[in-house]
């Protein structure tokens, strides 16, 4: 929402600095309210007796791309001027299984073991510094792995483009989809005996 009303002018674009800290802190709040600095909570996905933190991450995706369709058909978004990340296919599958890994051992994601480290929990606190090892290591061999990371060049591309299909269609998909992880994610935590944490 901030784009849209500081490119129409409604907002200063001094404001910047200080939307990204209210939202910042809403997004931390949102993720501790929701139990993402535990990291039982977050392994439960793993193991099939939670799935909060599929269904949080699936909402939070429709919502974006609802919100972004409507504020693009009344004018307050072009998609044209959004900025897209550049895909390098290699490095993301790459960084995917390594941060796959990450996730399933410590139970946290880079934002998460933020929240856990700050509200005091020693597992986020340890997985934070790891992280601050971890993006050390990797700056400092960064020149031996650089052709790794720029290979497999997608340029900046959306998932609609790829299949050819437009983003209305698209975001039918995703809202159908996350409907169906809904309730298939109900019927396996039926299924699976819950832990207690």
């Amino acid at each position: 929402m901030i784009g849209p009303i500081i490119s129409s002018g409604i907002v200063s674009p001094a404001w910047d600095p200080i939307f990204a800290v209210i939202l910042g802190m809403g997004f931390g709040f949102a993720l501790e309210s929701s139990g993402f600095s535990s990291s039982r909570k977050i392994i439960g996905t793993f193991f099939g007796y939670d799935f909060v933190v599929v269904k949080v991450f699936f909402t939070a995706a429709i919502v974006a791309s609802v919100g972004l369709l409507y504020l693009n058909y009344f004018g307050l978004v072009d998609f044209s001027q959004l900025y897209i990340q550049p895909t390098f296919l290699t490095s993301a599958i790459v960084g995917g299984v390594i941060m796959g890994i990450g996730f399933a051992m410590a139970g946290f994601c880079p934002g998460t073991s933020l929240c856990a480290a700050a509200v005091g929990r020693i597992d986020g606190l340890v997985f934070f510094g790891g992280m601050f090892i971890g993006v050390f290591i990797f700056s400092e061999s960064f020149s031996f792995i650089e052709n790794m990371f720029y290979s497999g060049s997608q340029g900046a591309k959306m998932i609609n483009t790829a299949f050819g299909i437009s983003p209305e269609l698209f975001t039918l998909f995703l809202v159908l989809a996350a409907v169906g992880m809904f309730f298939g994610a109900a019927w396996v935590q039926k299924k699976v005996k819950k832990v207690e944490y």
